[in-house]
């Protein structure tokens, strides 16, 4: 008996309902960056490995599948790299190109390479999927999709007050309410750094940071003191473990705490404004605030730094984030050229919509209309008739076999089509055909050249 196949770990088929459903986010998410003046870009599945790695700091850089050199690259390492078993002098010698982690740093790749035909600022959306050799468990695959927003060659902050607006309309399409857009900055973070004393472990005080939610106050502690942390420097970041209050609140304690680091007042003054101009702009469907421990561990971001959580009482991570990149498009050569972009989880945003109900009923139907086939002459009178409601955009098909009416109807249930239409050889002859609402039991008669009033009754 032959084995059963399998799929690699982290990775998902997907049905054509579960396709349905990922369209449907899809379509609203790619709406509201159209309106937002957002324009399409797509970029290779798999880069240059130096274009990835040693852009996402050490974790990540472990987290990035990198592809084999085709033919027989064992051939071309020498005798010495080979038997050291050393991954880091083997791997440059044996894989030159690596699966996208994200589609932030392509994007940066592709404004280097294309800035002759770009018109800045320049505004793209991504939707495409990216691959992480992640541990999986819910919510966290190694290969999804990821739905971008960037805006590059504008350091106005008026960019981040649109990015929070962007989030808030998506989610109150999706009636996702009572979501909450965290908010921080790496300015202020840089702040705290410098005034702990921990300025040159900046890196490593903000990795272990961004997993307060994750590892606790103590796990946070303890793996600073790992990093060479001082326990006086811990001490003294101990506030930002217990800030609390209204978002006004919390700037002013940022404010006394940052008072003697330039950079730290920077930051806050930028969240002050974007905070102020949301205010009175308004959300619909979200809320606003800040956390200061959030720092999402990427050695990029220079300025605001974003991440939406899911309405309380769901047990789900992350669902959104992004932030400011003044220098991005610095490490491939195209220098002073800001950015900021946010991201959509498309996949955790899948599994909240279904755990809340939320997906439109509508999505479970497939088909609106089947003919059953009662054979040969009849099924092709029923292809004329359905090739009509094609071209109304009805979505229809023909049963394609003269087999048994009971097995056909069981076919249209399975489906959930709502109408099944009867077209057999005494409405042939009698130029009609029977149409049957499946949820009602009712069935109506019309005449072939009505399929006009058919249509209008759907």
């Amino acid at each position: 008996m032959a084995q059963k196949p399998t799929i690699p770990k982290g990775t998902r088929d997907f049905t054509p309902q579960e396709i349905s459903k990922r369209n449907y986010i899809f379509d609203v998410v790619k709406k509201h960056f159209q309106t937002f003046g957002y324009l399409p870009i797509e970029t290779p599945s798999f880069e240059n490995s130096d274009t990835l790695l040693g852009k996402y700091g050490e974790e990540g850089d472990r987290l990035i599948f990198k592809i084999l050199n085709s033919g027989d690259f064992i051939s071309k390492v020498d005798d010495v790299t080979y038997s050291s078993k050393n991954s880091g002098s083997l791997a440059p010698k044996i894989t030159e190109k690596a699966l996208r982690y994200d589609l932030t740093v392509p994007f940066a790749r592709y404004v280097v390479m294309h800035q002759n035909e770009i018109d800045f600022p320049f505004k793209r959306y991504q939707i495409q999927p990216v691959w992480r050799a992640d541990r999986p468990q819910k919510g966290r695959f190694r290969e999804f999709f990821q739905c971008d927003a960037d805006v590059v060659g504008s350091d106005s902050l008026l960019q981040e007050v649109e990015l929070v607006q962007l989030y808030d309309a998506v989610f109150t399409d999706l009636q996702l309410n009572n979501v909450t857009i965290k908010l921080n900055n790496r300015k202020i973070l840089a702040g705290i750094a410098e005034v702990i004393g921990a300025k040159h472990l900046l890196v490593d005080f903000t990795v272990a940071l961004d997993k307060l939610d994750k590892i606790g106050e103590e796990g946070v502690k303890k793996e600073m003191r790992e990093k060479g942390i001082s326990e006086e420097a811990i001490h003294k970041a101990a506030p930002l473990f217990t800030l609390r209050g209204s978002n006004a609140e919390q700037l002013e304690q940022l404010e006394a705490v940052l008072q003697y680091s330039k950079e730290g007042i920077k930051g806050v003054s930028e969240l002050r404004y974007i905070i102020e101009s949301i205010a009175e702009l308004g959300l619909k469907s979200s809320k606003l605030a800040i956390d200061v421990t959030l720092a999402r561990g990427l050695n990029y971001y220079t300025g605001a730094i974003f991440e939406v959580s899911a309405p309380e009482g769901v047990s789900m991570g992350s669902i959104g984030g992004g932030g400011r990149y003044d220098d991005l498009t610095g490490i491939f050569g195209l220098k002073d050229v800001s950015g900021v972009g946010i991201s959509f989880g498309l996949d955790r945003i899948y599994l909240v919509l279904e755990e809340l109900d939320l997906f439109p009923k509508s999505l479970e139907k497939s088909l609106d209309v089947l003919f059953l086939n009662f054979g040969e002459q009849e099924a092709l009178a029923s292809l004329k008739l359905a090739t009509q409601l094609r071209k109304a955009g009805v979505k229809s098909d023909v049963y394609p076999s003269n087999t048994k009416i009971q097995k056909q109807f069981k076919y249209a249930n399975n489906r959930k089509v709502p109408f099944v239409v009867l077209l057999g050889d005494q409405e042939l002859k009698d130029g009609a055909f029977v149409v049957k609402n499946m949820e009602s039991g009712e069935q109506k008669t019309y005449a072939m050249d009505a399929m006009a009033d058919f249509i209008a009754a759907l």
